[in-house]
């Protein structure tokens, strides 16, 4: 189990730069024994405590630093590495960066401390690794290869922040209370006592202005007299839930989801909706439009932050996405994109310990924004890359393997990541929200595999793309025949009030449509159209105008790549009237020559601005048209 001790202090050493696995001045030979290294296999070593060592036992997730001794190199390189194993005084440890020139006998030093991240003001528009070193400032600093076992501090220690205290001396607080704020950009950030605190607190001091993260800008007192100092900084262990203590002890309260995460992508917001706190997956084979949906989600949904991992991606996609996303402009502000976002980076190039460790820390910042009251979005690429780390892992540590050799526990550990999404009502309650939504990339398009499998049976929401669909040149791929959503009818209130009292009704109804439109189709490859009746081939056409036309947007038209939830049920009512209305058609000619007239003029309709003279135009004639055929002899 995972330990409880945890280090939450004022020190701006210990909370912003983890020095104790930097690079420093190699010393002279070591005065006393400690752990030293007894294995390597790989990225794993294995240590061991000497019996007479004067220092804590080792324990479960705690981050030590591999010594190597036998690299010529002008300063002590020190490696970070995780304890995964303890086994009496020996422990098996992966490490994060490449193990060359490590060896038995090299020393090993505990910090005492949990792989944590770093939490305050400054996080937006970062991009970091797995284990939250900021690249651009590394890159500035070593250039574009970059020297084993560097690290930089999370936050800028030099930038001052503008501090309003929101709190009163003499008042009593708890963890996760606001005790002032920041401006961060856009946003208000709050500065809340540390999460992990028993117990109340009484604030003796408190003082407004300019300070830098890690200047005291409170001073608290707790029941036993004992004072201590905050910052506007504290760290949180990556693998434990940040609200865990604040739940358990009542100061916050976790909420059912009851609204949706709008999209702006139809197939989405109207058949498989996912809620605002919700979860969901988006798996497809190779080339079937997963970085482009995703991309898509992260910039048109309706959420304050977003938080991107790409972990273990090739190199080359997540070069686009920290270059591709400055550039791109917040719809909601107009301002650069990356003023909401947080980009983790952990390539299929970098270490795969670091791989496994970068979705910790992208959930653990999403929940920080959480706990201030704000919508986070979470965009995981790829889980099965992480799920492929850790079976490398497990078998080095010679587990018993599960199904393709993934580790036994692969489902818990999968609903353990998921689990952490939800909607929680903060201390001073305001609501926040952590949506997740995984992409998952099974080899072959093999929704059968475990990976998939088991993210199928944790999450409510479920986008597969077919690669059928993505080859036809259909986006979003997403394969509406395969894909389900158990939001839809848990959300029926919210559509009820806000959208349309019969919404879901209708949408289900569409889907019965888009089911036997494939089951006509299916018929027709085996027997031509000849094979089927006029009546089903005109259902077999009013299914391909509704994929054609509602399903499928352009993902690069500045008006139909985002269609918001108002434009979304206009365009739905009208493909319901033109597909339910009354028609007479002379024979199966008529009826494809009327739908693809249809087709070309409504998507024409899609990328029009609303209310423009070409929309009205466009309007009119597919009402002319829809007459012309209900009654051939008046038109």
């Amino acid at each position: 189990m995972e330990s409880e001790t945890l280090t939450t202090s004022s020190s701006p050493i210990k909370q912003t730069e983890p020095v104790a696995c930097a690079g420093t001045k190699r010393p002279g030979p070591a005065a006393s024994t400690g752990a030293r290294v007894i294995s390597v296999q790989e990225n794993l070593v294995t240590i061991e405590v000497a019996e007479d060592a004067q220092q804590d036992p080792l324990i479960k997730n705690e981050v030590v630093c591999i010594l190597p001794q036998r690299e010529t190199v002008q300063y002590q390189e020190r490696l970070k590495a995780e304890v995964l194993r303890v086994r009496g005084r020996e422990a098996d440890a992966q490490v994060f960066e490449s193990t060359r020139g490590v060896g038995v006998g090299d020393r090993a030093e505990q910090t005492g401390e949990l792989l944590s991240v770093t939490l305050g003001p400054g996080l937006l528009g970062r991009i970091y690794d797995g284990l939250q070193n900021p690249l651009p400032d590394l890159s500035a600093k070593y250039g574009n290869f970059l020297p084993r076992g560097v690290i930089a501090p999370a936050l800028d220690l030099e930038k001052k922040w503008s501090f309003t205290p929101k709190a009163q001396v003499a008042d009593r607080l708890k963890a996760g209370d606001t005790i002032g704020t920041v401006p961060e950009g856009r946003y208000t950030h709050k500065i809340m006592v540390p999460f992990d605190i028993a117990g109340e607190l009484e604030l003796t001091w408190i003082q407004a202005g300019n300070f830098t993260i890690d200047s005291p800008v409170a001073r608290v007192r707790d029941h036993r007299g004992d004072e201590r100092a905050l910052t506007m900084q504290q760290s949180w262990p990556v693998r434990r839930p940040l609200p865990q203590k604040l739940l358990e002890q009542r100061h916050s309260e976790r909420l059912y989801p009851d609204k949706p995460l709008i999209t702006t992508q139809r197939i989405i917001d109207t058949f498989f909706p996912i809620a605002l706190g919700g979860t969901g997956c988006i798996p497809g084979p190779f080339g079937a439009g997963k970085t482009v949906l995703q991309n898509l989600i992260s910039r048109y949904s309706a959420v304050d932050v977003v938080v991107v991992v790409a972990c273990g991606e090739r190199a080359g996609e997540v070069v686009e996405t920290i270059t591709e996303f400055p550039k791109l402009t917040d719809p909601k502000t107009g301002g650069s994109l990356m003023d909401r976002t947080i980009i983790i980076c952990n390539t299929s190039s970098m270490p795969v310990a670091a791989r496994e460790a970068s979705i910790y820390t992208g959930i653990t910042l999403g929940e920080y924004y959480r706990q201030m009251g704000y919508d986070v979005l979470l965009i995981a690429d790829s889980t099965s890359r992480w799920a492929q780390a850790m079976r490398e892992t497990s078998g080095r540590l010679e587990e018993i393997p599960g199904e393709e050799a993934y580790p036994a526990y692969l489902d818990s550990a999968i609903k353990g990541v998921y689990e952490r999404a939800g909607v929680i009502r903060t201390n001073d309650g305001t609501t926040g929200s952590l949506t997740m939504i995984g992409t998952v990339s099974p080899a072959g398009g093999n929704f059968e595999e475990p990976v998939t499998q088991s993210t199928l049976a944790t999450v409510k929401d479920f986008l597969g793309l077919s690669y059928d669909r993505a080859y036809k040149r259909f986006f979003p791929a997403v394969d509406p025949l395969l894909s389900w959503s158990r939001y839809l009818t848990q959300l029926r209130s919210w559509f009820d009030e806000n959208v349309a009292p019969d919404w879901i009704d209708q949408v289900q109804t569409m889907r019965e449509l888009l089911q036997r439109g494939n089951d006509v189709a299916q018929m027709m490859q085996v027997t031509g159209e000849e094979g089927v009746s006029q009546e089903d081939y005109l259902v077999y056409q009013k299914s391909l105008f509704l994929d054609m036309v509602y399903l499928q947007q352009d993902a690069f038209d500045k008006v139909d790549s985002s269609a918001p939830l108002a434009r979304q049920k206009r365009t739905f009512d009208l493909v319901l009237h033109l597909i339910n209305r009354p028609y007479q058609f002379a024979d199966k000619s008529a009826i494809r020559d009327y739908f693809v007239r249809l087709t070309g003029l409504f998507k024409n309709l899609n990328y029009s601005q609303e209310g423009t003279p070409e929309y009205r135009e466009l309007l009119k004639k597919i009402q002319e048209l829809a007459d012309a055929a209900a009654n051939p002899k008046r038109g």
